[in-house]
C-alpha cells in the first residue's frame, strides 16, 4: 500500500502519465537546434564545387548565348547577344545530328560492354584462388592507372597494319583498323573498355564480398544455378553499387575525347569517327566558333543530367515496388 501511494505521488508507476515538463523539454531541444549548422560544415566543400563547377558551367552557358568568335577573343569587335541563335544553327546542322546519334550509340555500346566485362570478372574473382586473384587485380589496376594518351598510343601500335602484332597473329595482313568507320569505332571501344572495366570490377567485387554468405548458400541449396543466383539474389542486393558504376560509366563514355582524338587522328577520315566532345573541340578551337562549341557543351551537360535523373527515378520506382 505504501509503495502504491509512493508511485502515485512520484509519477513512477506503470500507469503514470508523462508530465508537461517532458514535451516542453523536447520543444526546447528542437528550438535549440540550429537548422543552418549542417550547411556550415558543408560550406567549404560547396565553395570548392562552386569555384570548380558552377562558375565554369555558368560561363559555358553564357558564351553559348553570345556571338563569340576569334574577333571577340581578340577584342576587335563587341560581343553581341544571339539568344538561342547558336542552338538553332547547331540543330539545323546535319553533321551535328549525325555526330549526336553516333555519340549516343557509341557511348551505349561502351557502357554495356564495360559493365558486362567488369561484372563478369568481379564474379570470377570470387571463384579463383588468392594468387590468380592478385594477378588479375594488379593487371586490372595497371590498365586503370595508365594515362589515356599512353594507352591509346599503345593500342594504335598493337593494331598498326605495318608493325602491329595483332594483324600478324590474326592473319589480317595490312588491314587498317582506323581506315573504316566501324572498325575504328570498334578499336576505340576496346581501348575504352580496357581502361574502364577495372573500376567496375573492383567496385562490384567489393559489393559481392559484402553480400551475406548465408543468403547465397540458401539459394544454392534451393537448386538455383549460378546465373539465377546472380540475377535474382546478388544483382538486386548490389543495386546501389550498380547505380553508381552505371552512372559513372555513362558520364565517362559519353564525353570520351582523348581516345577518339589520338586513335583516329582527330575524328577519322572526313570526320567519320567524330563524337560530341571532339566535335565541340573542332568548332571551338579549330574553327574559332567558341559560341557553337559552348552550345555543344551545354547540350552534352543537359543530356547527361537527363539520363542520370531518369535512371535514378527508375531505380527508385523499382525499389518501391520491391
Amino acid at each position: 500500500m505504501t509503495t502504491q501511494l509512493t508511485e502515485k505521488h512520484t509519477g513512477t508507476g506503470p500507469a503514470a502519465k508523462p508530465t508537461p515538463a517532458a514535451p516542453a523539454a523536447r520543444r526546447a531541444g528542437v528550438r535549440g537546434h540550429r537548422p543552418w549548422t549542417p550547411w556550415l560544415y558543408l560550406l567549404p566543400a560547396l565553395a570548392v564545387i562552386g569555384g570548380l563547377l558552377v562558375y565554369p558551367v555558368y560561363q559555358l552557358g553564357l558564351i553559348s548565348f553570345l556571338e563569340y568568335t576569334q574577333a571577340q577573343v581578340s577584342g576587335g569587335e563587341p560581343t553581341s547577344f544571339k539568344g538561342f541563335g547558336n542552338y538553332t544553327t547547331l540543330f539545323a546542322d546535319p553533321q551535328f545530328r549525325h555526330v549526336l546519334l553516333a555519340t549516343v550509340v557509341f557511348a551505349a555500346a561502351c557502357v554495356v560492354t564495360t559493365l558486362a566485362v567488369g561484372c563478369a570478372l568481379a564474379v570470377l574473382l570470387t571463384r579463383v584462388r588468392a594468387l590468380p586473384r592478385l594477378v588479375l587485380m594488379l593487371a586490372a589496376l595497371g590498365a586503370w592507372a595508365t594515362p589515356a594518351v599512353t594507352g591509346s598510343t599503345v593500342w594504335v601500335f598493337l593494331f598498326d597494319p605495318d608493325f602491329g602484332p595483332v594483324n600478324r597473329l590474326l592473319g589480317l595482313g595490312d588491314f587498317s583498323w582506323t581506315y573504316g568507320r566501324y572498325s575504328a569505332f570498334a578499336l576505340v571501344l576496346l581501348e575504352v573498355v580496357w581502361c574502364s572495366f577495372p573500376f567496375v570490377m573492383v567496385t562490384v567485387y567489393a559489393g559481392i564480398k559484402a553480400v551475406p554468405s548465408e543468403v547465397l548458400e540458401a539459394a544454392a541449396l534451393d537448386g538455383a544455378s549460378q546465373w539465377r543466383i546472380w540475377r535474382s539474389v546478388t544483382a538486386p542486393m548490389l543495386r546501389p553499387i550498380l547505380v553508381v558504376v552505371t552512372i559513372q560509366s555513362i558520364i565517362w563514355d559519353f564525353k570520351v575525347f582523348t581516345q577518339i582524338y589520338v586513335m583516329t587522328n582527330g575524328g577519322g577520315i572526313a570526320g567519320q569517327n567524330l563524337v560530341l566532345n571532339v566535335y565541340a573541340y573542332q568548332k571551338a578551337f579549330a574553327s574559332s566558333e567558341y559560341s557553337l562549341g559552348s552550345a555543344i557543351g551545354v547540350v552534352m551537360l543537359l543530356i547527361l543530367l537527363a539520363v542520370t535523373l531518369v535512371y535514378l527515378r527508375l531505380l527508385r520506382r523499382q525499389g518501391e515496388e520491391l
